[in-house]
């Protein structure tokens, strides 16, 4: 599953690249609609962009979703170990392994909560305010975000049950800065 390895960091630059866009055509909109030039402003008065910002706000609610996957597979999401770490190695390992194990349950739980409620909203005509959109499909961030985390979180448990190591996310590595050095 060679996709899957950054699969978050494609979704959220694609979320995050949408949102930021569709956020400077909507302020590029406004300023330009308030120059008096005949016949541009007309147009552009014409064309509403009010759903601009319901839209980006859905965006940043998926890519949150997604991040908080991505903090899992790299070691950067919130963590309170300082007890844990204070344990002898072999504890310490019980209760990595419980904490992540839980963290699965719970993101499983949510994953399945949210499908549920997605099932639900479909089955109603609930829309969006400005965009009219069906709701279920903001909605259905819950249910795959979570059920990513999940899976992001037993593959943690099943890394560190075999070596040992836990995802560990150095700031000053930039990926592919090696290949660039070495051409």
């Amino acid at each position: 599953m060679k996709f899957l390895d950054h699969l978050e960091e494609w979704l959220i630059a694609t979320l995050m690249g949408a949102a930021t866009i569709i956020t400077f055509v909507a302020v590029l909109h406004r300023y330009l609609s308030g120059f008096p030039i005949p016949y541009v402003q007309d147009a552009l008065i014409r064309l509403n962009t009010s759903w601009a910002q319901e839209l980006t706000i859905y965006l940043f609610v998926w890519m949150a979703k997604f991040g908080a996957a991505y903090g899992v597979r790299t070691g950067i999401h919130v963590g309170v170990d300082v007890l844990i770490n204070q344990l002898k190695p072999a504890r310490r390992a019980q209760f990595v392994v419980l904490g992540l194990l839980a963290g699965a349950l719970f993101t499983g739980i949510v994953g399945t909560l949210g499908a549920s409620f997605v099932w639900h909203i479909a089955q109603t005509d609930q829309t969006s305010a400005d965009l009219e959109i069906p709701m279920w499909w903001v909605y259905l961030a819950i249910p795959l975000g979570s059920g990513l985390m999940c899976f992001r979180f037993l593959q943690v448990a099943r890394t560190f049950i075999k070596t040992g190591e836990l995802p560990k996310h150095d700031h000053t590595h930039v990926e592919g800065l090696e290949d660039e050095v070495k051409a």
